[in-house]
């Protein structure tokens, strides 16, 4: 399982959840970090999103291959859930392939796979049926990590 927190300052946060894990972070880049927890069982995402400190950003269950993305993109869209699809995605310095569903609260989850790491936070061309473009952000909700010109103050679309 995966759980995207929104953080307000990323270098207490770590602090914080190293201590409570008793682990340091997997993956850290600026404005993200990411943690693989063995017990729990948890990838835990803290994205740097000011003023949003303490909300869930996003959920998500990571999957081992691209085919488990494509059977449950199959067992949603026959569930009756309306799906978005992202394949060869880069969001959260990872290639991704992954799926969106919405909650019934308009809570947001993704069930995914890692295909590589990448050495940029997201180049993802649209998430949940908005150009990056006109939605003035970046994935993952987190403006120190967006390029210059989409850095308007706007809260991001949650993806990783």
């Amino acid at each position: 399982m995966q759980l995207a927190l929104n953080v307000d300052d990323l270098d207490s946060s770590i602090v914080f959840y190293s201590k409570l894990f008793g682990t340091g972070p997997a993956k850290r880049k600026p404005g993200y970090a990411n943690f693989a927890i063995d017990e729990p069982p948890l990838k835990l995402v803290l994205l740097e999103n000011l003023g949003k400190g303490g909300t869930i950003n996003h959920l998500g269950v990571e999957v081992e291959s691209s085919e488990k993305v494509h059977d449950e993109i199959a067992r949603l869209a026959g569930e009756g859930l309306f799906t978005d699809e992202e394949i060869g995605t880069t969001c959260c310095f990872a290639t991704q392939d992954k799926v969106w569903v919405t909650g019934p609260a308009g809570e947001k989850w993704e069930v995914y796979t890692v295909l590589a790491d990448s050495d940029t936070f997201g180049t993802s061309p649209q998430h949940l049926g908005e150009p990056a473009a006109a939605a003035g952000d970046a994935c993952c909700g987190t403006a120190a990590a967006m390029p210059e010109d989409a850095q308007d103050g706007k809260a991001a679309p949650s993806c990783c």
